[in-house]
């Protein structure tokens, strides 16, 4: 594609990724039948291939609009177009890229800009998200139906397994799986134990960044990478083994400070380290000899897995759960369109929920037409908005797994 980028953002770093990133699509559309607003809308500038031309025209000083800014709002950012596109664009960079360049230059409304505001301020500090959850259980009654199918029930969490292996990795706590779900880090704790790992807690590194990344708050999503890169980096260098991550979305992040941080003279280097040694826990697990006693072959029941986006296309790791589950007895259903994404997408859930609600609906249809006893995923936005529309039980596989590794070892 040919480009006509203004002096002033070609001169500039950022400007000549975007101008690379431009020049690599070749404007085929194998990316259309995969994105699933496309799908749901049927508007090209709702699709990877309208948004990469809506990017192009903006940052080469054409006008920009508002409703430039709702299509690039409604992207979920799932990057199946960059599973499929076989020219290798960097669609999600250059998202990011536009989404920071319009934002800048189209003012939001009085309530957008609150809500996103309100986002920014809450989910990212576990503390305030806790309490915000507290609230919003003890007044259900007063809250609407679609808000209060999204609040699950209070998990009593038990003790942290004592670190007392040689072997030992890091775990990101994360902001709001915390306060949602507490027991999905416990069981990777847990499990890890028992293959003779111990799992160190760092409750200085609580965000990654990515929902203020990904809010256009771009520089304060790099702070808090900064923060967590200041938490693990004396405990990599003591000899920790790499930082394990539970949630992909996160995963997806942390893999990213390498490049985001790249022209950061303080911190590129360790942001480059730290993007090397981390890891999803299924990728931790796959390296493990599972097929031992405490994986005893059975009948654990029928599961359903949904693969997050940030999981397959992110972070790459494709039928890695799914062979671990079949390894430790569970009989796996079979997921039509197993790729497509479910519309939780970090805050897209809320600041888009129409289109959200439309794919959750479409994924549970697919996900429960094997009549599975429980649903599985690996990224708790997606365990909580597809819990919210379904009365089938949504877990973290790594639960399912632990749960199975306990009930075999008191055999």
């Amino acid at each position: 594609m040919q480009t006509a980028l203004t002096e002033l953002i070609k001169l500039s770093r950022v400007g000549q990724e975007a101008d690379s990133i431009l020049r690599s699509c070749v404007h085929c559309g194998f990316c259309l039948a995969t994105c699933p607003t496309y799908r749901l809308l049927g508007n090209e500038l709702d699709s990877p291939r309208g948004r990469i031309y809506l990017i192009k025209q903006a940052l080469e000083g054409n006008p920009i609009s508002a409703e430039t800014r709702t299509h690039l709002d409604r992207c979920l950012t799932c990057l199946n177009c960059e599973t499929t596109c076989p020219s290798g664009v960097r669609y999600g960079r250059l998202l990011d890229i536009g989404r920071e360049h319009v934002e800048t230059r189209v003012r939001r409304g009085t309530w957008d800009g609150l809500m996103r505001m309100g986002l920014r301020t809450v989910l990212p500090y576990t503390h305030r998200f806790s309490l915000a959850l507290k609230l919003a259980r003890a007044s259900q009654w007063l809250l609407p139906k679609a808000w209060t199918a999204s609040i699950p029930p209070h998990q009593q969490s038990d003790p942290w397994p004592e670190a007392r292996h040689n072997r030992r990795w890091l775990v990101l706590d994360g902001c709001v799986q915390p306060a949602l779900a507490p027991n999905i880090n416990l069981a990777a704790a847990r499990l890890l134990d028992r293959l003779g790992i111990s799992l160190i807690k760092t409750p200085g590194a609580r965000c990654c960044g990515a929902v203020s990344y990904h809010l256009n708050a771009q520089q304060d999503g790099l702070d808090f990478a900064r923060r967590c890169i200041d938490e693990w980096w004396p405990l990599l260098e003591q000899g920790m083994q790499g930082i394990i991550i539970t949630a992909s979305g996160c995963g997806a992040m942390v893999k990213e400070y390498g490049h985001l941080l790249r022209d950061d003279p303080a911190y590129a280097a360790r942001a480059a380290k730290v993007s090397a040694a981390s890891r999803d826990i299924a990728e931790v697990l796959a390296a493990e000899k599972l097929d031992t006693p405490r994986f005893t072959p059975g009948k654990k029941g029928k599961v359903a897995f949904h693969t997050p986006c940030t999981l397959a296309h992110a972070l790459g790791v494709q039928g890695t759960v799914e062979s671990i589950l079949k390894k430790a007895g569970f009989e796996l259903t079979t997921v039509p369109d197993s790729g497509q994404c479910c519309g939780s997408a970090g805050t897209y859930s809320i600041l888009q929920g129409e289109l959200s609600r439309k794919l959750r609906t479409e994924r549970l249809s697919a996900l429960e037409s094997g009549n599975p006893q429980q649903i599985a995923s690996a990224n708790i936005g997606c365990i909580n908005h597809l819990a919210a529309g379904t009365a089938t039980p949504v877990r973290h596989w790594v639960e399912l797994l632990e749960e199975a590794s306990r009930q075999d070892a008191d055999l």
